[in-house]
């Protein structure tokens, strides 16, 4: 594993802590609401997005902030309660580069090991590994270079059969799925599960009946990591950063965040204008390269891919659109019932429990995400964002024995939803 300079991140979160809040009203939601817009300028993090009442709120605080903001929630005659839920950010995230360091995969990538997190180069050739043992069903692509001009690597995934309806007839044009990781850098459980799922399919293909029904009826984009620049900085300089890498307009403040920046409802409710926020929308929709030419690569496959899924954490959310309005799609019912599908069948598996509904119903209004973009402009009807593991045990610092768990629930939720979606598209 690379790492800072010093021997370990370049930036530490040594003595940061982990708040959990409870709100229990309206006023209290405002508050904290209106104060996440300048959490920023307080080097104060919210690793919960939603803002709802009897819901917690994960906060990381820096010490010299946490004399101040523990005023700041008792104050204004409106007081929120919170705990300390981790007491060293920093020391958790040094354990695990520890143990990573002494955990290292072997260098030949036909070790790749899927109990571990992986750096950006060790996914890559992962995705050469699948090329070369599965030539007949891999096939790479590139969906371009990012900004710092890293390839946006991925494959496709087929069985040159064909598919077949309901009534036994043969049809020519298959359907397709997306699966993406890592638009979230510090999100590391995300590219875990994706690599773990995609490399089910192949390896069980022609010996599970289901993967193999499966695998013949669609066929599959993985792109295990997204914002590759973002994830390959939570690797050398720190572990928690969220966004892309580009330059913005204010200086030392860099990216934008990649599930804000597209061209649906850009930058209204549940984004900022602010390029030193977590939340920055961007420049304009598409200011990221790496969303556009992601969008560019979708939008060229129209009509064809039916399915597409983000993979985030955490919180453990089976969530369909819209992300930028509580009112429902007319279709909702149908993309609904998809993930009720999915976490019964996940939930099966460890009984770790999912939510499911709309993301603003779920969490809050957003604008600019990715899957309002992908069902309202690409027409992908299952349009998806996962929140996977966990629920705030852990948050982003997962350890890796829950990779493998992850990946085994996270399949079954997909032969799941893949098999119901199968009934609707080959009808």
């Amino acid at each position: 594993m690379t790492i800072g300079t010093n021997g370990n991140y370049a930036k530490s979160y040594a003595n940061h802590q982990l708040w959990r809040l409870h709100v229990t009203n309206n006023e209290q939601i405002a508050k904290i609401l209106a104060f996440s817009r300048i959490a920023h300028l307080h080097d104060i993090n919210f690793w919960s997005k939603h803002f709802r009442i009897h819901e917690p709120i994960d906060i990381r605080v820096p010490p010299q902030a946490i004399d101040d903001f523990a005023d700041f929630l008792t104050s204004d005659g409106v007081k929120i309660e919170y705990v300390v839920h981790m007491n060293d950010i920093g020391a958790i995230i040094e354990r695990q580069r520890i143990l990573q360091n002494l955990t290292q995969s072997s260098s030949n990538t036909n070790d790749f090991a899927y109990d571990k997190y992986h750096t950006i180069e060790d996914i890559h050739a992962w995705v050469d590994q699948m090329v070369a043992t599965y030539p007949e069903m891999v096939t790479p692509f590139t969906v371009g270079k990012s900004y710092e001009n890293r390839d946006m690597k991925g494959f496709k995934i087929s069985s040159k059969k064909m598919a077949t309806k309901r009534d036994g007839t043969k049809v020519t044009a298959k359907k397709a799925v997306w699966w993406d990781g890592g638009i979230h850098a510090r999100e590391w459980i995300s590219p875990a599960t994706v690599i773990y799922t995609a490399y089910t399919l192949l390896s069980k293909y022609g010996q599970d009946p289901t993967i193999t029904q499966l695998v013949d009826q669609f066929d599959y984009y993985i792109l295990p990591v997204f914002n590759v620049d973002g994830y390959a900085y939570t690797w050398t300089k720190d572990r928690l950063w969220r966004k892309t890498r580009s330059k913005t307009s204010v200086a030392n403040c860099y990216g934008a965040d990649p599930n804000r920046n597209w061209d649906y409802d850009w930058c209204k409710s549940g984004s900022s204008h602010d390029p030193c926020d977590d939340t920055f929308c961007g420049e304009k929709a598409f200011s990221e390269i790496e969303t556009a030419q992601v969008a560019k690569f979708i939008a060229d496959q129209r009509g064809t891919i039916v399915n597409y899924i983000n993979f985030h954490s955490y919180s453990q959310l089976w969530m369909s659109p819209w992300s930028y309005t509580t009112t429902s799609p007319a279709q909702f019912k149908l993309q609904d019932d998809g993930s009720i599908q999915a976490i019964n069948a996940l939930t099966a598996v460890h009984g770790t429990q999912y939510q499911h509904g709309s993301v603003a119903q779920i969490i809050s209004p957003t604008s600019g995400s990715t899957i309002d973009w992908t069902y309202g402009i690409a027409n992908v009807t299952f349009s998806y964002g996962v929140e996977l593991r966990d629920t705030g045990e852990y948050g982003f610092l997962l350890p890796e024995n829950q990779i493998i768990p992850s990946g085994e629930e996270t399949m079954a939720g997909l032969e799941a939803l893949l098999m119901y979606i199968d009934k609707h598209v080959y009808a």
